[in-house]
């Protein structure tokens, strides 16, 4: 299986685990959106900083092709499925040590 598939399986799954599984809705809200802004930045520096000194490198069969900061653009999808998941999970946690279900975030 490719890297792009992956990545993009990873995607689809966050998007369903946070509006349809855990319900935290966390991607209808603009805090999670600047948020990921921000973490976006930092994951195109360190992106940057690992390919482009070929720390990190990739197979050119198992990716699209085109890279932002020298980095394949299938790592912006595992990146958003890794914080997605991440904060989904800890918001739903929160909810349920607190006794709080089905509350939009954001």
């Amino acid at each position: 299986m490719s890297y792009t598939l992956l990545a993009c399986l990873a995607a689809a799954v966050a998007v369903l685990v946070d509006l349809a599984l855990l319900r935290t809705r966390l991607l209808a809200g603009k805090v999670f959106w600047i948020a990921y802004v921000i973490v976006l930045g930092f994951q195109l520096l360190v992106n940057g900083i690992l390919t482009g000194r070929h720390i990190v490198r990739y197979d050119p069969a198992a990716i699209l092709g085109p890279r932002i900061a020298w980095a394949p653009v299938e790592d912006l999808l595992t990146g958003f499925a890794l914080v997605t998941l991440t904060l989904s999970a800890w918001v739903w946690l929160g909810r349920q040590s607190r006794g709080h279900d089905d509350q939009p975030c954001g």
